[in-house]
């Protein structure tokens, strides 16, 4: 009866992970592109220092390996949450007043916002099968405080899509980590539960 109730799940887990590191590694892309093309278009240097800007999730691997796939996953889903609001505002201040008639450019801010939201959706459906705890969102936590001048909306906005970038290459790293717990081990799926309780 134990083993139907804690059925290896490495392969389900493994297929679900695939989809979302695919969609990564194209955000990795899409990102690099809107990166390049948004500091031509506000005439500024990549190589600007934007260490003085807070408010934008950092991909820290400090402690990288300490870290349960719970934290691992919890930490990615939250970064992504607070990206969606920050990719707003940027898309917000591009069509009030940065580039008001750039449709095509906004078109491609609004990509990116919408893989940015379907990877979250990913991480927390991933988190609900393996029977994390799905953390809180705050909603308002990553909103900018106070007036804000043209140049530094510009250079905020810089800083949201090369701190993006850094997480698409963490994500895929902690998704790929996740993938190897999954195989060194089996844990109880809720899915696999629901299905097995159906069946009685």
């Amino acid at each position: 009866m134990a083993s139907k109730e804690r059925l290896p799940v490495t392969s389900q887990h493994h297929e679900l992970c695939r989809p979302t590191v695919h969609l990564l590694r194209k955000m990795r892309s899409d990102v690099s592109t809107l990166l390049e093309s948004y500091a031509e278009k506000q005439g500024l240097d990549t190589n600007f220092s934007l260490d003085s800007i807070d408010g934008v999730p950092v991909a820290d691997t400090e402690h990288w390996s300490e870290i349960s796939d719970a934290e691992r996953l919890g930490t990615n889903l939250k970064a992504y949450w607070a990206f969606e609001i920050l990719l707003d505002e940027i898309l917000e201040e591009q069509r009030s007043n940065l580039t008001p008639t750039d449709d095509d450019f906004h078109k491609s801010i609004q990509s990116v916002i919408l893989q940015v939201s379907a990877l979250a959706y990913q991480l927390e459906e991933l988190m609900v099968i393996l029977n994390h705890s799905v953390p809180a969102r705050e909603l308002e936590g990553a909103r900018g405080t106070g007036e804000k001048s043209l140049f530094e909306k510009k250079m905020r906005g810089m800083k949201v899509l090369q701190e993006l970038a850094q997480w698409t290459v963490r994500s895929v790293r902690d998704l790929h980590q996740v993938s190897k717990s999954l195989q060194a081990s089996t844990v109880p799926c809720k899915t696999q539960h629901v299905a097995h309780a159906q069946e009685k």
